[in-house]
């Protein structure tokens, strides 16, 4: 069996462009990948054109790792976030078919199940007025869809510092979700890398009556030694690796003891196998995987076939209930959170168990897709947001 070919088709909404590859065998198998980019898309299916006819068209889909090695070292440049995105998207394209061809799932070939089901956790929830009343009703209705957890960044505009006011604003914030969900669901606390460490570390303690399941990103990603003094003197787990697109770069991370949940997007990391490498080494240092995945349902079904097979795997981000919920009609078998366990069911179905539907996908096209989390009402992801931000 021998690649003959891509096609790459763009999901797009006002806040998030989803780019979704099918790849395509001279035996009639195609398989489908997809990844989200944040104002890269063109600059992605640009490489993608090239990548295809330098490395992918003519490649056996079987032979993932021949193939992830040459589009990663094929070209000598370094790869950053749009090659390890192109190479992640051609990857799971390509399990998809080598789990169709053997009539198998994904996490089948990756060394089996160790679970059937996957915890998630809601984001995307808080698109309403940013009053204390507004996030109580707004998390209502996420344990009342079943979810168990879910995540939130009460910081507004926060940059390095926060002043008096907006923290008492994000600190209710915190108090009136934690109310509406009730003591046993878990409440991840996002920081987008806004805070220098000695605000992160006051607005730990600040959060602390809380319980949260985490802190993610206190410190901008880029110095590990500010995440060092963070964790250092806060005793809430802290979370991070979502700006991470080479697990190599994952090394000094580990070695500092700094980080308890790495969050590699499977949609940016290189794909499924380059995430289960990393998830491997994450448990030699007794560390879990949470996934970042901010993706549609392609990408959500590929990290649940790393999930069912990964014996650290802590939970998964889920977008799609709460933000453009529309977008899960472009995929067919879309995965869906159980309302009565909180959890997804890991799917039997051969490959990724999902297929993209390119006449739903038409109804979405390309957009401006920006995103600016130093910009008021950011949490909105309305059509007015500008900039950039994960």
């Amino acid at each position: 069996m021998r690649i003959t070919g891509i096609t790459t088709h763009v999901v797009g909404t006002p806040w998030r462009n989803l780019t979704y590859v099918l790849v395509h065998t001279d035996e009639g198998l195609t398989g489908v990948g997809e990844t989200r980019m944040l104002g890269r898309t063109d600059a992605l299916v640009g490489y993608l054109r090239e990548a295809e006819v330098n490395h992918i068209a003519g490649s056996d889909p079987f032979a993932v790792e021949d193939l992830v090695r040459r589009m990663k070292y094929g070209d000598f440049g370094r790869a950053g976030e749009i090659v390890m995105s192109g190479v992640a998207v051609v990857e799971m394209a390509c399990w998809d078919i080598k789990g169709k061809a053997l009539g198998v799932p994904v996490w089948q070939l990756l060394g089996g199940a160790v679970t059937d089901r996957v915890k998630a956790y809601a984001n995307g929830w808080y698109t309403t007025e940013r009053t204390p009343e507004g996030y109580h009703r707004a998390a209502r209705r996420v344990v009342e869809r079943g979810y168990r957890a879910l995540k939130i960044d009460p910081f507004g505009t926060g940059h390095f510092e926060l002043d008096a006011g907006r923290t008492r604003e994000a600190i209710a914030l915190v108090e009136a979700v934690r109310d509406a969900v009730g003591p046993d669901t878990e409440l991840m606390i996002e920081m987008h890398g806004r805070f220098s460490p000695s605000t992160a570390v006051r607005l730990a303690h600040e959060l602390a009556p809380f319980r949260p399941a985490w802190l993610e990103e206190p410190v901008p990603p880029e110095n590990l030694k500010a995440l060092q003094k963070v964790a250092a003197k806060v005793d809430i787990p802290i979370a991070t690796g979502e700006r991470i697109h080479d697990r190599t770069e994952f090394r000094e991370l580990f070695e500092s003891q700094a980080v308890d949940i790495v969050q590699p997007d499977v949609g940016h990391l290189g794909g499924i196998w380059e995430t289960r490498k990393l998830a491997a080494t994450a448990e030699t240092h007794y560390t879990m995987i949470a996934p970042h995945n901010v993706g549609g349902s392609v990408l959500t079904a590929a990290t649940l076939q790393l999930a069912a097979c990964t014996p650290n795997f802590k939970i998964l981000e889920h977008f799609n209930d709460f933000a453009d919920a529309d977008i899960k009609q472009v995929v067919k078998g879309a995965p869906e959170v159980d309302p009565d366990t909180g959890c997804f069911t890991v799917s039997h179905a051969p490959g990724l168990g999902v297929a993209l539907d390119t006449d739903a996908a038409a109804a979405f096209p390309q957009q401006q897709a920006r995103f600016d989390l130093w910009a008021e009402g950011w949490e909105r992801r309305a059509p007015a947001t500008r900039g950039g931000g994960g």
